[in-house]
């Protein structure tokens, strides 16, 4: 007489996804999502904002020693910034670039579809470009005219050089070079 015994899987082999990138990605989600739930998406804009800045000042400095250099041109700002995001597979692109402005396109959010709802999370984008724009040329304006959070289908984000004519009627966020130290 056989009987048919099944073992259990193994703990190791249970299909669940869940991986370091997607643990932190939704880790952060939630982190924003609560804040946005419990003191509004300006606050938790601005709590975001903070580590944006952090995390500029890093990339930053990281770039720059990386190129050895004590400052970015216009044209490595703009390779820095389509290349971290690559980094983090996001898929920004330059739509134009002139000495006022540059704006980007990006078809791929690096937290992917846990941006979804999360505008909160756009402060990355904002401080970390922000930062890094007005650190190497002097100021920087970033506005998030279109984003996947909010349920567009990419991303559309102008970084105005200067505070021109077209600058102060966006609404946008201002960065200034030193003006973002500790």
């Amino acid at each position: 007489m056989s009987t048919s015994f099944q073992a259990e899987p193994s703990i190791q082999d249970l299909n669940i996804s869940l991986e370091r990138d997607l643990f932190l990605r939704t880790l952060i989600r939630e982190l924003a999502g609560t804040l946005q739930d419990v003191i509004g998406l300006e606050e938790a804009s601005g709590f975001i904002s903070v580590v944006g800045q952090t995390m500029g000042r890093q990339i930053d400095q990281d770039y720059k020693a990386a190129l050895k250099v004590s400052n970015l041109t216009p044209e490595q700002v703009t390779d820095v910034l389509v290349d971290l995001k690559k980094r983090i597979q996001g898929d920004f692109f330059v739509i134009e670039q002139t000495d006022e402005k540059i704006v980007f396109g990006n078809r791929a959010c690096p937290f992917a579809e846990k941006v979804a709802d999360q505008p909160a999370l756009c402060m990355m984008t904002s401080n970390v470009f922000g930062f890094i724009a007005a650190e190497n040329l002097g100021y920087a304006k970033v506005e998030l005219q279109e984003t996947i959070a909010m349920g567009a289908s990419a991303c559309r984000v102008v970084i105005y050089l200067k505070p021109t004519p077209e600058a102060e009627e966006s609404h946008g966020y201002e960065y200034f070079k030193g003006e973002n130290e500790d």
